[in-house]
């Protein structure tokens, strides 16, 4: 089986920690939520908008006024939320990647660059 460090660049994402120690991907789906929410509280304000409990959105994200966001949740620098998305929480939108339309996120880490297409 194809482990963490052979499948991943950790490199590029803010939820790296998360899988330390991990010798597979799917062993951090119980603790994306205890990190978002502990990792979300250190962001820095003058970057992050805090619009709700446990979400944090990059001031540079664009946002579509017709997605919709719950928590726990960070959507990191240069993201994207598309028309109709619909993250459910538990959920990481790593710098510059793109959330299509009318996708649905819960209990995922997007890396950076990552395209979820729209359905």
């Amino acid at each position: 089986m194809i482990t963490t460090k052979e499948l991943l660049d950790l490199e590029h994402s803010i939820a790296s920690p998360l899988f330390i120690g991990k010798n597979y991907p799917w062993e951090v789906l119980d603790e994306i939520e205890s990190f978002i929410i502990a990792h979300g509280a250190t962001l820095s304000p003058e970057l992050f908008d805090h619009p709700a409990e446990h979400i944090w959105i990059a001031k540079d994200a664009i946002i579509s006024p017709s997605s919709s966001i719950g928590g726990p949740c960070i959507i990191d620098r240069g993201a994207e939320v598309r028309h109709g998305a619909f993250i459910r929480g538990n959920a990481i939108v790593g710098k510059g990647a793109v959330v299509g339309n009318s996708v649905e996120l819960k209990n995922v880490v997007l890396f950076d660059s990552v395209q979820v297409p729209h359905y």
